[in-house]
């Protein structure tokens, strides 16, 4: 479903429905430790990397409780590969078309009326429906990010836990405060004193014997000119946002400059973004450079391509966030979102953000839509040369692996 229509849906029916609910919010409370916790995380795959150390946070808190989560259909994959929760736990919207988003959420309503949770951590900053499925949980704890006096998203007076959203915090610390939120008798509820404690990293993924050398034996069956280059993939879209990504013709000349020493670069992305690799590819004119667009079936299979790539150049985005459970080294590009909030849990990570007057714009104030006109010159001053350096120096180190 296109995102233009779900804004518009949201800021028609969202706000007067959040606040017909809370005329009926009730004031029950658990009685003892949750022993069935919801968390409601809808946002792109790339948060729920992010996510990594709430769900560590809460086993940790609740090593008792069962945890379930909400998910989008298309980003079931990525938290399975995370392993923080059992697979049967998992419930899924599709988003692919309004139908198909209601027939789901009735049927995840009366599942979550069965499972009969004791908490619910809505996660989410951008929309309201998330807010609405945690009233209509049934359950007598509702967590979530709430503006209280400030001129932000309204999302209900139904969250009984209300946890003050903190722009100067990055999401995975803000995160944490929603667990911490569950059982705090302060106002607001996030006066945690330190939150240094938890790992933020996500876990690195496990792979099956002979599942990277299969990958391997694939690739250069199919693309033997590589054999025996360090290999560099290159992610240009910008995804549902293409205010995010680096100009088109920057990834042309960063990849002419790294196969003109030898290097291989393969483009990545889904089916869609053939016509960005075909760019690429007619700038290079290579046989080191390679179309890789639509090559991994799954995330699974990315996450493997990424073990033995030496190097990952992309915009914001899934990619980046992906890359830190391997082993590969990347660099990623923020400018309409700040890398102090998103930015990857990841030491192997570099980020190049210019930080100029009117960046990041795409906020939780905003509703993630930039008035910008499309001219991001947040990414654009980031110079080619600038990254090819950075590039260079870091195929220069050896990956742990």
């Amino acid at each position: 479903m296109d995102v233009g229509l779900q804004r518009k849906i949201d800021q028609g029916v969202g706000p007067l429905l959040c606040r017909a609910l809370s005329l009926f919010a009730g004031k029950r409370e658990p009685a003892g430790t949750p022993r069935r916790i919801l968390i409601i995380l809808l946002s792109e795959m790339g948060s729920l990397v992010l996510g990594c150390s709430l769900f560590r946070r809460i086993r940790e808190k609740y090593p008792q409780a069962s945890i379930h989560a909400l998910v989008f259909e298309k980003n079931r994959e990525i938290l399975d590969l995370l392993e923080v929760i059992p697979p049967e736990n998992v419930m899924t919207l599709s988003d692919r078309s309004l139908g198909g988003l209601v027939g789901d959420s009735l049927f995840v309503l009366r599942k979550m009326r069965e499972l009969r949770f004791d908490v619910v951590i809505d996660c989410e900053l951008f929309a309201r429906v998330s807010s609405i499925f945690s009233f209509f949980s049934g359950a007598p704890v509702r967590v979530g990010f709430h503006r209280h006096t400030m001129e932000g998203l309204y999302r209900g007076d139904f969250i009984n836990r209300p946890v003050l959203y903190n722009p100067y915090r990055h999401i995975s610390d803000q995160f944490l405060a929603l667990v911490d939120a569950i059982e705090s008798r302060s106002v607001p509820k996030n006066k945690r004193v330190s939150i240094e404690t938890v790992p933020k990293e996500a876990p690195r993924l496990q792979l099956k014997e002979g599942e990277q050398e299969a990958m391997q034996e694939r690739l250069l069956a199919d693309f033997p000119a590589v054999a025996g280059k360090k290999l560099v993939l290159i992610y240009p879209s910008g995804g549902i946002l293409p205010i995010r990504a680096w100009p088109l013709e920057y990834f042309c000349r960063t990849a002419k400059d790294l196969i003109d020493r030898g290097i291989a670069v393969a483009v990545i992305g889904l089916p869609a973004d053939k016509g960005l690799a075909a760019a690429i590819l007619n700038h290079c004119r290579s046989p080191l450079c390679i179309d890789l667009t639509g090559y991994t079936k799954t995330i699974r299979e990315l996450l493997v391509l990424f073990h033995f790539s030496s190097l990952l150049i992309t915009n914001d985005g899934g990619p980046g966030q992906f890359a830190v459970m391997t082993p590969i080294r990347s660099i990623l590009f923020f400018g309409p979102e700040t890398p102090d909030l998103y930015g990857p849990n990841s030491p192997s990570a570099k980020v190049f953000f210019s930080g100029i007057a009117c960046s990041p714009c795409l906020t939780a104030y905003n509703h993630r839509n930039s008035p910008c006109d499309g001219d991001n010159q947040c990414l654009k001053v980031i110079a080619p040369e600038s990254v090819l350096e950075c590039a260079l120096e870091m195929l220069g180190k050896e990956a742990v692996r």
